[in-house]
């Protein structure tokens, strides 16, 4: 379980496309053997392809990826 603590993000009880912003908490990780074939992502399929999902990590870890290195991700996700 890991906590990616999004409320950094927004304001606590805060209304976003009619639902109320609260803290995810700790999520389940999961494994990334056949991620190409079940989209949508994370906990709750609010990443709609894997290109999404190397972005929104590369975002909220802070780790200032290239286009190429984001590119090489998602390859080598296709090809798990």
């Amino acid at each position: 379980m890991h906590d990616l603590q999004l409320e950094r993000f927004y304001q606590t009880g805060e209304t976003s496309n009619g639902l109320v912003m609260i803290p995810d908490g700790p999520i389940k990780t999961f494994t990334l053997r056949g991620i190409k074939d079940s989209p949508p992502y994370l906990h709750d399929g609010r990443l709609m392809t894997l290109a999404d999902c190397v972005e929104f990590f590369n975002l909220v870890l802070g780790l200032n990826l290239t286009e190429q290195e984001k590119a090489n991700l998602v390859a080598y996700m296709l090809a798990l």
